[in-house]
């Protein structure tokens, strides 16, 4: 039986709640992990709920914190994310982004001092159906390797877009620096699937295709050799460089540190309000223009059209709106972990 999106936001609300977050951080948290979810990426939704329960509880995230802003001017801000969870942290800072850049035009806000911030791409897609360009990175303790390297010299370090187009829905892009995110390379091998060998580089530099070793002995491959590499160090100067956040290897993990230790995320927001910077009716036949003609495109045998990025995410959100939230088994088994915050398990998870 599939959730509805409501079904599955109560209960990981009510989850929240009950080791004591606030009614409004549990549904902004909530909120975040179930729209991943509906838009099929199900290694950044409620699979994560365990872990940040566990962290919460641990202490190495904060029930009680509220980011708080340490300095700012017209168009930016520095926010301290008070160790409290990453998705608390970053919808304060989107939000701030755009009021921001509602009254100049362009705003940039640095996130220090947080937790997971989960998908970047919930909101840089937030900020595009507002009618804002939106792009947020993320920084993480080195996972990727570097092109030459034996081991680790990067996170896979996020970096999504949102661009809006009037009558459709924005074209939104959520990406790794790495060739594939940390967590699908878990996910694979929990399936006992082999992953493929431009996933990882073993201790000695080299390609593998053996999951097992991943994060002890092997490090992500960054996306596109030194193209991956490049991004992602651009993510690490506007996340962590510029804010005065943790960097590299003083970023913890959220997932292998004990969790009274906080892990120290850090990301950065930026965002122009097209309704200030460009002629709105010109912005709008200038956006449906491009996408018409992308999708107009001559395409190669047995491939019905040129897609955007964002539209096989937002198919997958009007499905589950038919037919409630199709959940892996390995998303549903991270979710019997908190069943004991619940009075009464829900019939979808039984």
């Amino acid at each position: 039986m599939n959730p509805t999106f409501d079904e599955l936001k109560s209960y990981t609300q009510t989850v929240l709640q009950a080791v004591d977050l606030s009614e409004s951080d549990a549904a902004a948290t909530a909120e975040v992990l179930v729209t991943t979810d509906a838009m099929g990426v199900f290694t950044h939704g409620t699979k994560l709920l365990s872990g940040y329960v566990r962290k919460l509880q641990g202490g190495g995230y904060r029930i009680n914190a509220a980011p708080t802003i340490e300095r700012q001017g017209p168009g930016w801000a520095i926010v301290n994310g008070e160790s409290a969870l990453g998705q608390v942290g970053s919808q304060f800072c989107i939000e701030l982004a755009m009021e921001k850049a509602a009254n100049v035009g362009v705003a940039y806000i640095g996130l220090k001092n947080t937790g997971h911030i989960g998908a970047a791409g919930y909101y840089t897609q937030k900020a595009a159906r507002q009618g804002f360009i939106a792009m947020v990175t993320g920084n993480d303790i080195p996972s990727v390797a570097a092109p030459g390297s034996k081991g680790p010299v990067l996170g896979s370090n996020p970096i999504a877009y949102g661009v809006p187009v009037p009558g459709r829905d924005p074209i939104n892009l959520d990406i790794a620096t790495a060739a594939v995110a940390g967590g699908k390379v878990y996910a694979a091998h929990q399936r006992g699937e082999v992953i493929p060998e431009n996933w990882l580089i073993d201790a000695n530099g080299k390609p593998t295709s053996d999951g097992s070793l991943y994060p002890a002995n092997a490090s992500l491959a960054p996306m596109a050799g030194h193209k991956g590499y490049g991004f992602g160090l651009w993510c690490e100067i506007l996340s962590g460089a510029l804010p005065g956040g943790h960097m590299t290897w003083d970023v913890g993990s959220w997932m292998f540190d004990p969790t009274d230790t906080p892990s120290y995320h850090n990301a950065g927001f930026i965002v122009m309000d097209t309704k200030v910077i460009a002629e709105q009716d010109d912005y709008a036949q200038r956006m449906n223009k491009l996408i018409d003609e992308i999708h107009g495109v001559e395409t190669a045998e047995g491939v019905a059209q040129v897609i955007l990025p964002g539209e096989r995410e937002w198919a997958n959100v009007s499905k589950s709106q038919e037919t409630g939230i199709d959940l892996p088994a390995d998303v549903r088994a991270k979710l019997t972990e908190t069943l004991e915050l619940v009075s009464e398990a829900p019939t979808w998870l039984a």
